[in-house]
């Protein structure tokens, strides 16, 4: 099952993908607008259930970032051994993970392109994994971690590398920039640990294999991911996090492999899918 957000006809809705077509949901669950609105609620199993025997209504219609209103989207960085070393700073592997936020505004949609700003062309891709959390909860244990998913889907996590080195400390600026990023093309259900633990993932840009890794050797297991989160923070149905990218990022090349206009850029996951993202200059 997918569950997408796409426009058709100029509105906004969410729905089931199929070969032929969308099946729209949103109409018949005027309760929740939008499905962040539905998984907050704790309704995405009500809606994965409704699609059973409905017609398709949408085979026109665009992509959008899956969850456009969600409130809360935390990314692990430096979360792959080899990402680490590509670091050449001659540290240990971390004790902590590092985490930063994002924001909706600066992710797109499937098919829809990633903007590259006019202030700075280092636009960078990195494919990775992103969960829904769908039961809420603090200081949750690695043994319960995965009873908290409600579902999957693949984060394009577009930086601007000029901009995360304006400060010390800080990555924020070059991690929100409007449209640089992608999540989508749809919500996968989580029913099986072997979704996550057998997962791997593929980034390819113009057709050449830039990442790939499986999840199995990331440094902190999504498991750990939200043990630790969860720690300082509550959990809240429709948060999502971004777990971590493998090495072969553009910004590790010599020289560089920045991503430039006409650019395809493919994220793929087995179980899941592809996201697959053009690149524009922004229109000034």
């Amino acid at each position: 099952m997918k569950i997408a957000t796409y426009t058709a006809d100029g509105t906004q809705f969410y729905g089931a993908i199929t070969d032929a077509g969308v099946v729209a949901l949103s109409p018949d669950f005027p309760q929740w607008e939008t499905l962040y609105q539905a998984i907050a609620a704790g309704g995405f199993d009500q809606l994965v259930a409704a699609v059973a025997g409905k017609p398709i209504t949408h085979t026109d219609f665009t992509y959008d970032m899956v969850m456009p209103d969600a409130r809360r989207i935390l990314c692990v960085g430096v979360n792959f051994p080899d990402r680490n070393a590509e670091y050449k700073d001659g540290s240990e592997l971390p004790k902590y993970m590092s985490l930063f936020p994002r924001f909706a505004s600066g992710f797109t949609g499937h098919d829809r392109p990633l903007i590259r700003p006019p202030e700075n062309h280092t636009l960078d891709y990195e494919g990775e994994v992103a969960i829904v959390i769908g039961k809420g909860g603090r200081r949750i244990s690695q043994d319960d971690a995965y009873d908290h998913i409600a579902a999957l889907t693949l984060c394009n996590e577009g930086t601007i590398r000029d901009w995360v080195r304006h400060a010390k400390f800080n990555v924020t600026q070059g991690k929100n920039w409007d449209s640089s990023g992608a999540i989508g093309p749809w919500l996968v259900p989580f029913t099986d640990a072997a979704q996550l633990d057998e997962a791997r993932i593929l980034t390819r840009v113009n057709g050449e294999v830039r990442q790939d890794d499986t999840l199995s050797r990331m440094m902190f297991p999504i498991r750990r991911e939200i043990e630790y989160i969860s720690t300082f923070m509550t959990l809240q149905p429709g948060d999502i996090i971004v777990t971590g990218t493998p090495t072969g990022a553009g910004a590790r090349f010599d020289p560089p492999k920045y991503l430039k206009p006409g650019d395809v850029v493919e994220v793929e996951v087995n179980g899941i899918g592809t996201l697959r993202n053009t690149v524009e200059d922004e229109l000034v």
